[in-house]
């Protein structure tokens, strides 16, 4: 099994008890409004064609439907994005589903590309940033990601705190196991990616100058759902790298 299959089979398990972490979704009304916020503040004008990479079970994707894209959401998980059609279904979106890897996206032209949390599980993500613009070459880019592991010193001393804490409060994990060790020696991005990496990255890709955006708004509406004992943990910080189209 080589390392596409490894990945895409770990996504596959891990689809039927992904949205059960409240961190993967938008689990309070709060949250939602944040991310709508934050949505139609750094993408185009809807009805505009965008790409959705690494969807999963298709939080962004459902997210920007009801605001009015037009979304085509790419995964290479079919198990994930069994999960995406029927939320969608059930919600009357009309959202395509491509089942592919992140760096062969379909033809497009597409007028924004957006991701969450994707490229830490890319085997190359440079090569799917630049695969990304050949699909949106007029396009903008939103990559939402978030300071977590050995990417920064004090936020991996605080995540390690806040997971010390969730154990002994006796909550489950937020996936139903982890990498193999050789899946992650693979990645390049697995350990955790400071803000100045994912810009050089953007940019090296011809996405052009890109903008940082710290998304204070979802963080303090995470805060708002959590216990006080947790609250005082803080949440990791959250940020949008932004190119492409202004």
């Amino acid at each position: 099994m080589d390392l596409t299959d490894r990945v895409r089979a770990y996504w596959d398990q891990d689809a039927a008890t992904y949205d059960d972490a409240p961190d993967h979704g938008a689990a309070s009304p709060s949250e939602r409004a944040a991310w709508n916020a934050a949505l139609r503040r750094l993408l185009p004008p809807p009805p505009s064609r965008v790409l959705d990479a690494g969807a999963g079970t298709g939080f962004l994707s459902l997210a920007c439907g009801r605001l009015g894209h037009r979304v085509t959401a790419l995964d290479l998980s079919s198990a994930m994005l069994a999960r995406l059609r029927a939320a969608a279904d059930g919600e009357g979106l009309a959202v395509e589903v491509v089942e592919a890897e992140a760096q062969s996206p379909p033809p497009g032209p597409f007028d924004a590309v957006i991701e969450r949390h994707l490229l830490w599980t890319l085997p190359d993500p440079g090569a799917a940033l630049a695969a990304w613009r050949a699909v949106a070459p007029t396009g903008r880019l939103v990559l939402f990601e978030g300071l977590w592991g050995r990417a920064d010193p004090v936020e991996h001393l605080r995540q390690q705190t806040r997971e010390g804490v969730r154990r002994l409060r006796g909550e489950p994990d937020h996936h139903h196991d982890h990498y193999d060790p050789a899946v992650v020696a693979a990645l390049p991005l697995a350990g955790g990616t400071h803000p100045d990496r994912l810009i050089e990255l953007v940019e090296e890709a011809g996405w052009g100058p890109a903008r940082l955006e710290r998304l204070r708004d979802i963080e303090w509406a995470q805060l708002l759902r959590m216990p006080p004992s947790a609250r005082l943990l803080g949440v990791a910080p959250r940020f949008a790298v932004v190119a492409g189209r202004t």
